[in-house]
């Protein structure tokens, strides 16, 4: 569990306004360069406010990682819909334009988490289940795709979901650390002509 729930709409801003801010500064300066009164400085909650709804550091990075999720695929909207390989197109073009702002190419904030507590035992299963929640909407279009006869019966959708995010996170990584969208449009290049390569019909 991520803390306790705001039962107030008032508890509801402050607990988003710590959120907010903590999820801002691990993404500048990592989990252990953010301390607790850094994020109280930054929301202007009180540190009372803090451990009512976080009794711990480790649930504030819970919730954080919640937030990260909810960003990625709120950027990605055509995951939650795919139902065509023409949306598997256009899920790649919602990331590739997404890097291409004047801001871009940007770190994946679930990437730099895992850079930096993928060995904790503690915070590392569930940086693996927001993955796992990213790959299950991929998984989710691929069984659509194979009912209605357009993916390979021997294909495995939970495989390719998996392949396809090694891709997508391999090339946000290498296009982030080079400021190029080049290995960010490949990647997903390749990730998509290697769901294709299944495709039937």
């Amino acid at each position: 569990m991520d803390g306790q729930p705001a039962k107030t709409s008032r508890g509801r801003l402050t607990r988003e306004a710590i959120v907010d801010a903590a999820a801002e500064l691990m993404y500048v300066n990592g989990v252990a360069g953010t301390s607790v009164d850094k994020v109280l400085a930054a929301s202007g909650a009180g540190k009372s406010q803090m451990y009512h709804y976080f009794k711990n550091k480790d649930q504030l990075v819970e919730a954080v990682i919640k937030r990260y999720l909810d960003e990625i695929l709120g950027n990605q909207p055509t995951i939650f819909a795919l139902r065509e390989w023409a949306d598997f197109e256009q899920w790649t073009r919602e990331i590739l334009a997404i890097q291409s702002t004047p801001k871009g190419p940007i770190a994946c904030p679930l990437g730099n988490l895992t850079g930096e507590l993928g060995d904790d035992p503690k915070i590392a299963p569930l940086l693996d289940n927001a993955y796992r929640e990213w790959e299950s909407h991929l998984e989710k279009g691929l069984k659509s795709l194979q009912e209605k006869g357009k993916l390979a019966d021997d294909a495995d959708p939970a495989r390719l979901a998996q392949t396809a995010m090694a891709c997508v996170q391999g090339g946000l990584l290498m296009g982030h650390l080079r400021h190029d969208i080049t290995p960010i449009a490949d990647a997903l290049k390749l990730a998509l002509d290697h769901l294709k390569s299944h495709a039937r019909g």
